[in-house]
């Protein structure tokens, strides 16, 4: 499995004409080798050869999750990375620009000399955005967890209910069921505040009639979830029904698109424009969606602006939204992965407007 993870390696090889690529960022070092700690580099040659670098705190760790790799410990991490790569005679080595810092890069510079040093930015990351059967396996067992603990505090939705204490409880029956903590801070936005499309939940007092977007995600095994439901406190009135609707059919429009060989511009196109279509085009601002996995924001993009083409593995959110300053707003969001024929949702809250209870 890290085999086939690390062959992905081998275009960014062959484009930028390097000897190995080090790694610095903690996400791509996990997907590589399987370590969770907080700390560390990976150095990976062009001829498959691979070393972990750590201080004294995360050898014995190292010991026990790094596979395929020899494991140095360094006093000094600047150091250890360098003297690893001139131990090696590397010419060119590519580093995650994306992921290490001026400061960092500057002292390593230093240490190797100039033009040693080879930006390969964002490139990296797209080596995750296609799942394997292990990885998707993850997702789905983290996005229904998450989904069933929502459906579990959903009765506590009531008028008079704090939108931070509902998220309390949302996080608190995510932990009982297994989840290592909260994928980010849950949007919980009641009223007006539904206009906010990251409205993270605050102390207002959720009252009868208003609309309540929900967005939550977990983490297990380091992956992460992501959903958003926006459900009624006692009975909607007929725009936030319409409003609800032209959201929900925009969201289920663009699953329905979803198959390897699309354009991620042209799935943001379809909810967009019939978003657009029903007159609510200037208040749906933000891309329809994001890849996730590792990291809850990955490649892919689905958004105007993506040249990404859905590929099989890719797993991706699909979350429309209409925000209506002074009104509130809906947003419906589902994960979706890429199959080979078409595609498959693993959240499962429903996304149909629901009515809570107000006594």
């Amino acid at each position: 499995m890290l085999k086939s993870r690390r062959s992905r390696l081998n275009t960014i090889f062959e484009s930028h004409a390097l000897d190995a690529i080090l790694f610095t960022g903690l996400l791509n070092i996990r997907y590589l080798t399987r370590f969770t700690g907080s700390e560390g580099a990976l150095l990976m040659a062009r001829d498959g050869r691979a070393w972990f670098l750590c201080d004294s705190r995360y050898t014995s760790q190292a010991a026990s999750q790094v596979c395929d790799a020899e494991i140095r410990q360094f006093a000094d991490k600047t150091a250890g990375c360098a003297d690893l790569i001139r131990e090696c005679r590397f010419t060119a080595v590519g580093f995650e620009s994306a992921r290490m810092s001026v400061a960092d890069f500057l002292a390593l510079e230093g240490a190797l000399g100039r033009d040693i040093l080879k930006p390969v930015g964002g490139e990296v990351d797209l080596i995750r955005s296609c799942k394997d059967q292990d990885e998707c396996c993850r997702m789905e067992q983290v996005a229904g967890l998450a989904s069933q603990a929502l459906v579990e505090v959903l009765p506590l939705l009531r008028p008079g209910i704090r939108e931070d204490d509902l998220a309390r409880e949302l996080e608190f029956e995510i932990r009982r069921r297994g989840a290592e903590g909260k994928a980010f801070d849950f949007i919980v936005a009641s009223g007006e505040r539904g206009a906010l499309p990251h409205g993270r939940a605050s102390d207002k007092v959720i009252r009868d009639g208003e609309l309540v977007t929900i967005d939550f995600g977990a983490v297990l095994d380091g992956y992460h979830s992501d959903e958003t439901v926006t459900v009624a406190v006692g009975e909607p009135g007929a725009r936030a029904r319409e409003i609800h609707q032209v959201v929900l059919e925009a969201h289920d429009r663009a699953i329905a698109a979803i198959r390897p060989g699309v354009g991620c511009r042209e799935i943001d196109a379809v909810a967009r424009g019939y978003i657009a279509d029903h007159g609510y085009g200037d208040y749906f601002g933000h891309g329809l969606g994001h890849g996730i996995g590792l990291d809850v924001h990955e490649k892919p993009v689905l958004s105007p602006r993506s040249d990404a083409v859905l590929q099989e593995g890719m797993v991706c959110t699909v979350e429309p939204g209409i925000y209506i300053p002074g009104f509130g707003g809906v947003r419906i969001e589902d994960t979706v992965i890429v199959t080979a024929n078409g595609h498959r949702v693993i959240t499962q809250a429903p996304k149909a407007i629901t009515i809570s209870q107000t006594g």
